[in-house]
């Protein structure tokens, strides 16, 4: 199970800015948000995601303007889940909100956890920093052409949008990474996914270690159902 808890950096000028924000995300995702909910904890709110590749489109939203931290927690929860995450607790909802903490404090404002504790969440969240620092160097012209393509339209077809000649579109896009980001979203997600298979999925019983000893008949009977034949 993967939650998104998002806390708001930045004084807001809305009453509800947790309603605009969750608002927008449905705009752009429609429904493939399962489950959203603008909380009761003032300026935050969470959501369910069903897959890591989800779970990076709405960050990559949230953290564009610099309004919110993300915490993307990784774990199981308690089931059957109500029809919002309101109510929702288990170990994704306890990594998610250790995640939105420490994501305020950092420069990027994202944090990966996991319970329990797991490597592949430290490694989503190094390289996810890297894909936010190059995000945050991008000028308003490379967002300009960024946010052109990612509605499907060709290079040449964007520079028409922008009155530039193609050869000039193609060098903002090389001087924003598109590239880069594009090729790096990708196995971040596949990341968020092995570590939801990781720590979601019951470890396997580890084998009896044999003994010196002689054993009894029943012993061994039992080491082989230990071991899985």
């Amino acid at each position: 199970m993967i939650v998104i808890t998002a806390n708001q950096l930045h004084a807001a000028e809305q009453d509800t800015p947790e309603l605009s924000a969750v608002a927008g995300l449905n705009s752009i995702f429609g429904d493939r948000l399962p489950l959203s909910h603008s909380g009761e904890l003032g300026e935050e709110f969470q959501m369910l995601v069903d897959t890591g590749e989800l779970a990076m489109a709405v960050a990559l939203v949230l953290t564009r303007g610099g309004q919110w931290s993300v915490g993307i927690g990784v774990g199981t929860a308690v089931e059957p889940l109500d029809e919002s995450v309101q109510s929702g607790s288990g170990n994704a909802f306890v990594a998610a909100h250790g995640a939105v903490l420490r994501a305020r404090k950092k420069s990027t404002h994202l944090a990966v956890a996991a319970q329990p504790r797991h490597q592949l969440a430290r490694d989503a969240e190094a390289l996810a920093d890297l894909l936010l620092i190059l995000r945050a160097r991008r000028s308003s012209q490379g967002w300009e052409i960024h946010d052109l393509l990612a509605t499907g339209l060709t290079q040449a077809e964007a520079a028409g949008r922008m009155g530039i000649t193609p050869q000039s579109a193609s060098k903002r896009a090389r001087a924003a990474e598109i590239k880069a980001e594009d090729a790096a979203v990708g196995p971040l997600a596949r990341l968020l996914d092995r570590l939801d298979e990781s720590v979601t999925v019951p470890a396997a019983r580890p084998a009896v270690r044999p003994s010196a000893q002689a054993e009894s008949p029943t012993s061994v009977e039992t080491r082989s159902g230990g071991l899985g034949g």
